[in-house]
């Protein structure tokens, strides 16, 4: 990479080219408006042979200027060069563009230069020559800096992301492993068995039952890759069954509230990041008071998505967080959604509140 040309001689000819002529109309313009001998005479000057032939030699020194100047800055970036290198080259172009200017002075005098000539001889040139020398140099440096930085900036992005990428595959990698490992048509039946049986002794037990059957289902079955989405609608349905399975435990004790709006049919999201939301909640939440029930909402509007979960904490032991959990979550969503999501956290002394919104599902 270090010996790659960062910017083409035809792109830098093409930006320079349409800031000399910007400014030549922008000049032009203003001539129009502005009435004094030395204005006018310039203007009289604009459109003759020799000041064209000035402009084109202008353009073509300053392609070839920031051509080299951008790629050697860009290329001592890449490497890492000490900053004598950075000073030999600026004090070089600076050379150049001041010999580049003294040249144009004398072959192509102008006919409003001879009374300064006159009053301050060559001294104010050489000042405003170097000057100019000077913001040439600067100019070449400064975007050769800004635009390594943006480079060092999207390659950090783009190593987080593979970063991101494999950490998901790995984990693809662990939990198709997992379920390699179970036999998901003998569990279901294994269930659907032990369902059967328990029917004449227990409906609640043959609910629970049924339940978690479809719960294993639906976590052994759902695509979890980091690009493959659920149906909306059976992510829903996973929260119901959670919901279900843990007033099952607490003989109906637990106090939760979940509101459905808009249409689910037809969206999709990527799968258990509502769940896990959910589950945080459960494992962490003191639900058994009616006036501070957990509430869950969700809604969605023109495929855009908001869902909503607070509880209040325990304040006693708290179970064991396991599962993808929030860190992970939030991974997923990057690697998902992109900047088209927000997750909002807001853990208080009593009460934890989680806001999830994804602007394009």
């Amino acid at each position: 990479m270090p010996s790659k040309k960062r910017y083409s001689l035809f792109t830098v000819f093409w930006v320079v080219a349409a800031i000399n002529i910007f400014f030549f109309i922008l000049g032009y313009a203003i001539s129009r408006f502005v009435k004094t001998p030395d204005v006018k005479a310039a203007t009289e000057q604009a459109f003759t042979l020799k000041y064209l032939l000035k402009q084109c030699i202008s353009i073509a020194f300053q392609t070839l200027f920031f051509y080299f100047s951008l790629n050697y800055y860009n290329r001592c970036m890449m490497r890492r060069e000490r900053a004598v290198a950075y000073i030999a080259f600026s004090v070089a172009a600076f050379a150049v563009c001041f010999g580049y200017f003294l040249v144009l002075h004398y072959g192509f005098p102008e006919v409003a230069n001879s009374a300064i000539d006159n009053k301050n001889g060559i001294g104010i040139y050489i000042v405003s020559y170097c000057l100019s020398a000077v913001f040439f140099t600067g100019i070449a440096l400064l975007l050769a800096y800004l635009n390594n930085l943006r480079d060092e900036k999207q390659q950090r992005k783009i190593l987080e992301a593979q970063k991101l990428q494999l950490e998901v595959d790995k984990s693809q990698a662990n939990f198709k492993f997992l379920k390699s490992q179970i036999n998901p048509h003998f569990l279901h039946n294994t269930l659907n068995f032990l369902y059967a049986k328990s029917l004449p002794y227990s409906a609640e037990l043959s609910e629970g039952i049924l339940t978690l059957s479809d719960i294993m289902r639906y976590a052994l079955n759902e695509a979890t890759g980091a690009d493959d989405k659920a149906p909306l609608k059976d992510e829903i349905e996973h929260v119901r069954n959670v919901i279900k399975i843990n007033q099952l435990r607490f003989s109906n004790n637990l106090h939760v509230n979940f509101e459905v709006q808009g249409v689910v049919n037809g969206a999709e999201i990527i799968p258990f990041v509502l769940i896990t939301i959910v589950e945080n909640a459960f494992k962490h939440g003191d639900l058994q008071k009616p006036d501070q029930p957990i509430d869950i909402k969700l809604v969605i509007e023109h495929n855009r998505l908001y869902f909503y979960c607070r509880n209040k904490k325990k304040s006693g032991p708290k179970e064991i967080s396991t599962g993808l959990g929030l860190d992970n979550i939030r991974n997923r969503l990057d690697f998902a959604y992109g900047s088209n999501y927000k997750l909002l956290i807001k853990d208080e002394a009593e009460f934890y509140t989680t806001e999830l919104t994804i602007d394009t599902l």
